[in-house]
């Protein structure tokens, strides 16, 4: 195997492999409001909840084996967590910060995202090519699309009627018609396309491409690759800017973050982080970035405004997925 295939398969939950945090004893109370970023940590199967603005970890929720991938539902009330040497999601109530339901899926569940009108969630299967429509309503699997080999990254639509899925495994990413449940199209993108992210005005998809080391710029009215752009190492974790300005992708292989400029379509700045970074979340207001570094369990904070790392922090064992809450209005 390769060191390539070896990374892929750690930081995207292609070969999914446990310790308890420790000094989070305080018990939760009912009602927790504020932000917080919620880490999954893969070796510990538990979630450390971060207070941004204190600059520590608050809490380790104890969920599933294996927790690869986190989600938020639009008001920030449950998190949805994929427990991918489990074959489940956990959902957590993000107030009591407790397991609430856990949902069996397909094998080895890698990534998660929730539909804008919080009614779906959707769950990528690398195991078993396929993705899980989860019921917000019921907390029960509405649906299983097949797709192709090796799924990992998800994105929907502002409007919530089409999901994009990368298989990894055929170097393309999946069109699906919510709707319907079928895959429409199929868009060839790099080596190994991990992770995708949706500007705001949904027109263009990045995907960060592990195996070619590059970015593919997808136009999604016209379905079709417009730009491919060299980044770091083993690109994983990506997210665009809530303006739509900037892209920061995770290097794995490198431990830096490519900040990529949407308009020149141009890396212009690197950023060092810490060892094997691969989940990338950003806040909802833009002015932070959190990267999840798998192989120093920690979580580095990125200033967006100078591209600078302002914090770093120890999490669980293994961290991988992120999610970044707002605070309540």
């Amino acid at each position: 195997m390769t060191r390539k295939w070896d990374i892929a398969g750690r930081t995207a939950a292609v070969l999914c492999a446990a310790v308890a945090l420790t000094g989070l004893t305080a018990a939760p109370g009912p009602e927790r409001p504020g932000r917080f970023v919620y880490v999954a940590n893969l070796h510990s199967d538990t979630v450390s909840v971060v207070d941004p603005r204190a600059g520590t970890v608050v809490d380790g929720v104890p969920v599933g084996d294996g927790p690869d991938s986190v989600a938020l539902g639009p008001d920030g009330s449950r998190l949805y967590v994929t427990d991918s040497a489990a074959d489940t999601v956990s959902v957590v109530d993000t107030r009591t910060r407790t397991v609430v339901e856990t949902v069996a899926v397909g094998h080895e569940p890698s990534r998660v995202t929730v539909s804008p009108d919080n009614r779906s969630v959707y769950v990528s299967n690398v195991g078993a090519g396929t993705v899980s429509v989860i019921s917000t309503r019921t907390l029960t699997v509405t649906d299983t699309i097949t797709v192709g080999d090796a799924p990992l990254g998800l994105a929907v639509t502002p409007d919530g009627r089409t999901l994009y899925v990368a298989t990894a495994g055929a170097d393309s990413v999946s069109v699906i018609d919510t709707g319907s449940g079928t895959v429409t199209d199929t868009v060839p993108v790099g080596a190994g396309p991990t992770a995708l992210a949706l500007t705001p005005d949904g027109c263009h998809l990045y995907v960060s491409n592990l195996m070619s080391d590059d970015v593919s710029v997808v136009d999604t009215r016209t379905r079709t690759e417009t730009a491919r752009i060299p980044v770091g190492d083993q690109p994983a974790g990506i997210a665009v800017l809530p303006d739509g300005s900037r892209v920061h992708v995770a290097d794995v292989g490198s431990d830096d973050v490519s900040v990529i400029s949407t308009r020149s379509r141009t890396v212009t700045d690197t950023v060092p982080v810490g060892d094997g970074p691969n989940g990338l979340a950003v806040a909802p207001d833009g002015s932070r970035v959190y990267v999840t570094n798998f192989d120093s369990d920690t979580l580095t904070v990125i200033d967006t405004g100078t591209s600078r790392t302002t914090a770093t922090l120890q999490v669980g064992d293994g961290p991988t997925g992120v999610a970044a809450q707002a605070a309540p209005r």
